[in-house]
């Protein structure tokens, strides 16, 4: 049976719920909640597990906090024996334009802090990273406080119809591959 690893990247506690660097959070707990899947506490993170078309998934929400994200990843990669090419990471991209897709098997880190440590602690860029856009309407010298500003009300009503395709394009990883998935879903 194939087992899949999706790690959702954020930042833990109240202060840092419905904030944009947390959309990795949002996107498991609503593909855990259309599954009827659980999140228990164990070790360096949130974790839930699901079948889903003859797959094994298990989603990480790391306690670890953004930038140390690969200390979750690793242990998780290592605890479940899962190889790179079945992980994906789920994270915010400022790069890309408000709730558009990007998945890529590879690449590097674009500033992302999360990402660095997890490319550091896998000692590799091969690795698949899901990247949702979260857009980049922040002056210079602000993008933290944009990233960790709470989701405007325009930006809550569009999430609820673009988290259900970002939760699609996880299970199409597993049940249809990365390249189908990248194909169908990137851009979108």
């Amino acid at each position: 049976m194939k087992k899949f690893l999706i790690v959702g990247l954020g930042n833990i506690g109240d202060a840092y719920a419905n904030t944009r660097h947390n959309i990795g959070f949002q996107v498991l707990d609503a593909l855990a909640k259309d599954q009827d899947s659980r999140f228990e506490t164990e070790k360096l993170g949130d974790i839930s597990r699901f079948r889903h078309k003859g797959r094994t998934f298990i989603l990480v929400k790391p306690s670890t906090y953004m930038n140390l994200s690969g200390k979750a990843v690793k242990y998780w990669m290592t605890q479940e024996k899962i190889l790179a090419e079945n992980i994906c990471i789920v994270t915010d991209d400022v790069h890309i334009d408000f709730g558009s897709i990007r998945i890529k098997t590879s690449g590097s880190a674009g500033g992302h802090n999360g990402l660095k440590d997890i490319q550091e602690k896998l000692n590799t860029q091969q690795y698949n990273r899901f990247r949702f856009g979260v857009g980049g309407n922040y002056s210079k010298g602000r993008q933290a406080d944009f990233v960790l500003g709470q989701w405007t009300k325009e930006e809550e009503s569009k999430l609820i119809e673009r988290i259900p395709i970002a939760t699609n394009a996880i299970l199409s990883f597993g049940t249809d591959g990365i390249n189908n998935t990248m194909n169908k879903f990137n851009g979108k």
